[in-house]
């Protein structure tokens, strides 16, 4: 199995997640709450974090840690890094597709 799929695969609890990221259970419950977070559930409803989360929790942290930047601006960086990645995703199949049609002619 590569790597990639299985960062995304939900595997840690709560428990688990805020200790890998030395913080509190509650920390991470209020970052679900105000939507900056989404993990996963189990069949029991137990909440689980990949280590995809485990990232964007990491970068959420220090953006507000080390740049002191607030929730509100740390969900519209998320938000506006989340536009730029669709757009240069956008841009590389224009541009495949340019390629493309200049081979047909």
């Amino acid at each position: 199995m590569d790597r990639e799929s299985t960062t995304g695969r939900p595997r840690y609890v709560i428990s688990v997640a805020a200790e890998m990221l030395g913080t509190q259970p509650y920390t991470l419950r209020y970052y679900e709450r105000v939507g900056i977070i989404k993990p996963a559930r189990s069949r029991g409803n137990v909440r689980l974090y990949s280590e995809l989360d485990i990232a964007l929790l990491k970068r959420v942290m220090s953006l507000m840690s080390d740049l002191g930047v607030n929730l509100a601006g740390v969900e519209i960086i998320l938000r506006m890094s989340q536009q730029i990645l669709e757009l240069q995703r956008a841009r590389e199949a224009m541009q495949l597709e340019i390629e493309r049609l200049r081979g047909r002619l």
